[in-house]
């Protein structure tokens, strides 16, 4: 792997505001909004942490981004982590089975630093390095300020995951344990849950989904957005978190769930959660 110029936000302007001192601002808004926390992160931090992996959405911020502060509000209150690898969406059918970016990556932020030697040992089949996979892609990219606003100058890895069959997630969740073995690595997947439905049919069929990630239950949640048509955008990078974690002990607990009609009104609506999953002991 190589050193290559960062690559440049995608969505600023769309997703999220283009200026950074605005951007800022508009990330400290969803922290303060009532259905996020309610307040600015803590600014002393725990010596200790336990939060292993978040779930989190991906939409434009004015629709999901104080459900997504829930989880970044409990990052920010615990030990920075070594890294964060975030799993996000092939929204552009663009990529192989699961495409790794090799750069860093720029916001109006700043540049949020590529983790080089967890994105090489990444680089194991069926995982591919692929810039072009990732160069129109939001899922990802909408996480990092939120990263750069709770984490002290963080390292990451961005890996898109495609949908594809049970057997070739876990092939790739497999690679993901393998590299993050004795690492000090958080792992965030990006997803939305059901798209252009009613509120109430979003709250029912989201539930199903959030019960199996809950459960920690990665062939459960696969089998169940497949079995009742859930369109979750992310069921492959949140399969791949699973299995990767699969093994170890831990606990998980919805923090929010959400859709877009709470915004403004719609008849039908996106689906969101946030979801922290937390190691029984410090890690």
């Amino acid at each position: 792997m190589s050193a290559a110029p960062a690559r440049p936000p995608a969505v600023a302007g769309q997703f999220y505001d283009a200026d950074g001192r605005r951007l800022a601002a508009q990330v400290e808004a969803c922290f303060l909004d009532r259905r996020g926390p309610g307040e600015l992160p803590v600014r002393h931090r725990s010596s200790g942490r336990r939060i292993r992996a978040i779930v989190v959405p991906h939409a434009g911020y004015q629709y999901s981004g104080a459900i997504a502060a829930k989880a970044y509000a409990a990052i920010a209150a615990e030990r920075p982590p070594g890294t964060v690898l975030v799993l996000g969406v092939d929204h552009h059918g663009l990529s192989q089975i699961a495409a790794l970016s090799d750069r860093d990556w720029q916001t109006p932020l700043g540049p949020t630093h590529l983790d080089h030697d967890l994105a090489r040992s990444l680089a194991q089949p069926p995982i591919v390095v692929d810039e072009e996979a990732h160069r129109a892609e939001h899922s990802i990219e909408v996480q990092l300020p939120f990263l750069e606003y709770v984490l002290p100058k963080p390292r990451f890895v961005p890996l898109m995951v495609r949908f594809g069959s049970a057997a070739t997630l876990h092939q790739v969740g497999s690679v993901v344990r393998n590299a993050i073995r004795g690492r000090d690595v958080l792992l965030v997947a990006s997803t939305d849950f059901s798209h252009y439905v009613p509120s109430t049919v979003a709250e029912r069929l989201d539930r199903m989904a959030i019960d199996r990630i809950l459960a920690l239950d990665a062939d459960g949640l696969y089998e169940t957005v497949r079995r009742h048509d859930i369109s979750m955008c992310g069921v492959a990078p949140t399969t791949v978190l699973l299995a990767a974690l699969a093994g170890e002990r831990l606990s998980a607990r919805l923090l929010a769930w959400g859709h877009s009609g709470e915004v403004e009104r719609m008849r039908d609506v996106v689906g969101y959660a946030a979801v922290l999953i937390s190691s029984e002991t410090d890690l």
